[in-house]
């Protein structure tokens, strides 16, 4: 088992705890050839945030599509039309060759390869995809490939209310083969959830993501339905279950005669005790048991974490025999797309109980630091960011971590789903006030790309000059 980092800095904001700084590396005391042979450097995008063009070429409405045009983005923003990856993928690949990407992990739309849900293949959307991985392998960029990156199809949703029915299983299994069978061939890295930990907190517990379902006194939003203490977990249960059924498909039906490899991308947010107290380094551990315990406990040991299983209790599934069995030969990498890291207390009020007992919530698949929309190419903390978590995955894998990949989130700016426009993470600019979409490489993207070509810090383009470096 091996592990592909997309790192994902979040704003300090949100207000998770006390962030850690990572031990910073200058770019003048490791390089790119300083990593094991075979590591992969990347960066990554998802079908909804992405492609826009929503309404066109025979696609269906995602659960996200529903979301926003309802205007639940606290900018009322929407992914109608976001980056324009749809029209814009060629452009976009070739910014990626000249920046010397070796990998870009992107989605596919569940809702533009088969619009209703289960059934016939949109022939567009077919095509679409099929371009898209065609012009990566001309350009020799490895096509990493996510099944389903949240935009789950609004029919499924509809019909059985998706991931609380164990009838998900059967239909991402057969939108999953479709994929297999119609991109294996040029696809060899396949990713079938992202984050299935983070996207049941927001959308099954606070409401605060689609379909929205959550209850007192949890929610964020004025759900309509919803039970925040039991949904999650069945949730998340199904997720498992499907990424099982999944992977066992591939390994038996196309790994070998496609030498590909199949894994899951989770939410990583690392946490330490506050204090040496035993209070807290128990509630430490009691915290990452819940966030990344919940997903990596069943692939590892196939089964929850035993103070899970001890807290919430009945409301949390349990896996049969077989199972079990099947989530531990169900994966060959997992993907950390890792956010930042807190400090952790033990100081839960015990009049809430029934918080504490849940609320517990909190790749590098993805990893990228968010800046507020503006035309500031000057991303200088992005920069900083970049050298200091490189540098770490670097002694990571000098102690012996078994690291393949490292990608950034995010390629160019894109509707993000916490924040709509209102906080970006690209390498590359887009004026998403322009009806071309320009892009503009910021600070960061020549930073990437230096690092990537081998360049040393001769090749360094300084923060004053990098505005007439574009002109």
């Amino acid at each position: 088992m091996w592990l592909l980092l997309l790192l994902f800095l979040a704003p300090q904001k949100l207000g998770f705890g006390l962030g850690l700084v990572p031990n910073l590396i200058s770019d003048e005391e490791y390089c790119k050839d300083d990593f094991p042979s075979g590591f992969v450097f990347g960066a990554a995008t998802s079908a909804y945030q992405y492609e826009g063009a929503v309404d066109v070429d025979g696609r269906s409405p995602s659960i996200w599509d529903t979301f926003t045009h309802a205007g639940h983005m606290s900018d009322k923003s929407t992914g109608d039309i976001t980056a324009g990856g749809y029209y814009k993928y060629k452009e976009d690949v070739k910014h990626m060759s000249d920046m010397g990407l070796e990998a870009y992990r992107f989605s596919i739309s569940w809702s533009r390869l088969i619009p209703n849900g289960r059934g016939e293949i949109n022939p567009k959307g077919l095509e679409f995809y099929n371009n898209v991985i065609d012009e990566l392998i001309e350009y020799g960029i490895q096509p990493h490939v996510t099944l389903l990156h949240q935009d789950l199809p609004q029919i499924i949703e509809d019909e059985y209310s998706g991931w609380l029915s164990p009838k998900i299983v059967e239909d991402f299994t057969a939108y999953a083969d479709v994929c297999f069978r119609e991109f294996g061939d040029r696809v060899r890295h396949w990713i079938t959830f992202n984050e299935p930990n983070m996207e049941c907190i927001p959308s099954y517990d606070l409401g605060s993501h689609p379909p929205q379902r959550c209850s007192y006194p949890f929610g964020l939003a004025n759900c309509s339905a919803g039970n925040s203490t039991i949904e999650p977990y069945i949730a998340v249960h199904h997720f498992l279950l499907a990424h099982t059924e999944v992977a066992s498909l591939y390994k038996r039906k196309y790994q070998v005669k496609q030498n590909g490899w199949i894994g899951v991308d989770i939410y990583a947010m690392w946490m330490s005790p506050l204090t040496n107290s035993t209070a807290d380094i128990i509630a430490t551990q009691r915290a990452l048991d819940f966030q990344i315990g919940w997903i990596i406990n069943p692939l590892v040991f196939g089964a929850y974490p035993e103070i899970m299983k001890k807290r919430a209790g009945s409301r949390i599934p349990s896996f049969t025999n077989l199972q079990s069995e099947q989530l531990i030969e169900s994966f060959d990498f997992i993907g950390i797309n890792y956010y930042t890291s807190v400090y952790v207390t033990d100081d839960i009020d015990p009049s809430e109980t029934a918080l504490r007992d849940y609320n517990k919530d909190m790749s590098v698949k993805m990893a990228g630091r968010s800046m507020p929309y503006n035309k500031d190419l000057n991303d200088t903390e992005r920069v900083q960011f970049l050298r200091g978590y490189i540098g770490a995955v670097l002694d990571a894998t000098r102690y012996g971590s078994n690291i393949r990949g490292y990608f950034v989130w995010s390629f160019v700016d894109v509707f993000e789903y916490l924040y709509g426009y209102q906080w970006v993470l690209g390498l590359y600019h887009v004026n998403f006030e322009d009806k071309d979409l320009k892009r503009t490489p910021k600070l960061s993207a020549h930073w990437y790309s230096n690092f990537l070509k081998g360049r040393g810090r001769e090749h360094w383009i300084e923060r004053a000059t990098l505005h007439e470096a574009l002109q």
